[in-house]
């Protein structure tokens, strides 16, 4: 075979990879149509409508979305990829990582496939699938690689850590899945800065997973608490401080009666790792606490002026 046949050859390989992973992807994402209503004129009510996505978390009627495409809604349709329509109601909603799960009557549509979000690779090619201004005729596919996986921000998931891409997402967007060329949800749809073109973020699935468990579970997320309040050694905050460090949590403060301060953890005590594992940044450190619960006992080694200490914390649920 020559190069020209070889490469042909590639290229219909590609092409079928991603219209494949399209074709598995899109069976399984949802238009989530929700309204409010607001005092008009006359004192008549008028409904404010906002468009979001979302992607069929069971077999069940679940279904995951943003905790901002619902939030405050007092109206939900779900359209799904066979044109049913379907009224929905909020199960829980978790503003803080903005997951929030929705059950609707209708069951036995397909449900997603995840894959590893912790496996994800700088570069991969992914594919975004949303609903961007509620245009009818399925799900909006755009295409392109993850950007960056060290992303946290302070307005979204409260500072966790995102998966970056620069596959368009539009408003609309939101709640639909970040996908690889399996068509197997990586992420959440959930974000995108203002007036910063070719740059859009997903919450990462293992993590919108946990929360949905306990969505379904409790109907909200019971978290554990430490009881800092904590910047990354490596800031311009930490240096003002004056603190000589690269990685590692720098304590900015200690909660009264928390888990931390019972410890004997201080302010101005550096954290550099949690059960013997290195931490970069306080995102690492969140990341960790959020696969524990009441209860767990976690070694922290600290390093407090010129001694590195190991310093054992009992977690307790979050006030």
């Amino acid at each position: 075979m020559n190069h020209r046949g070889h490469d042909i050859l590639m290229m219909s390989s590609l092409e079928e990879a991603y219209t494949q992973a399209v074709e598995k992807a899109s069976a399984s994402v949802v238009s989530i149509g929700s309204a409010r209503g607001i005092q008009g004129p006359a004192f008549r009510p008028w409904w404010r409508r906002g468009i979001g996505a979302g992607v069929i978390l069971d077999g069940e009627g679940h279904v995951l979305t943003n905790h901002h495409v619902v939030d405050d809604a007092e109206r939900l349709l779900v359209t799904f990829p066979d044109g049913a329509v379907q009224g929905g109601t909020v199960v829980g909603g978790d503003e803080e990582t903005d997951v929030a799960v929705v059950r609707v009557g209708a069951n036995g549509h397909r449900a997603a496939e995840f894959g590893d979000s912790d496996a994800v690779k700088l570069g991969q090619p992914v594919l975004a699938l949303g609903n961007p201004l509620g245009l009818s005729g399925g799900p909006t596919v755009t295409s392109g690689v993850v950007s960056s996986l060290s992303r946290s921000l302070a307005f979204v998931g409260n500072g966790q850590r995102m998966i970056q891409t620069d596959a368009a997402v539009n408003q609309g967007s939101s709640g639909g899945p970040l996908v690889n060329l399996e068509g197997r949800v990586l992420g959440i749809l959930t974000a995108t800065i203002p007036h910063a073109e070719g740059i859009g973020f997903a919450l990462p699935a293992n993590e919108v997973r946990a929360v949905a468990a306990q969505l379904l579970e409790h109907g909200r997320v019971e978290r554990v608490w430490l009881g800092i309040a904590g910047i990354d050694a490596g800031s311009r905050a930490a240096a003002y401080y004056g603190l000589q460090a690269s990685s590692g949590v720098f304590v900015g403060d200690v909660n009264p009666g928390s888990p931390a301060q019972q410890a004997g953890l201080q302010v101005g005590d550096l954290i550099l790792g949690i059960e013997g594992r290195n931490l970069g940044r306080i995102t690492d450190l969140q990341g960790d606490l959020r696969g524990r619960k009441a209860g767990d006992v976690v070694d922290l080694q600290v390093r407090r002026g010129a001694q590195t200490r190991s310093v054992k914390a009992s977690l307790a649920q979050r006030p």
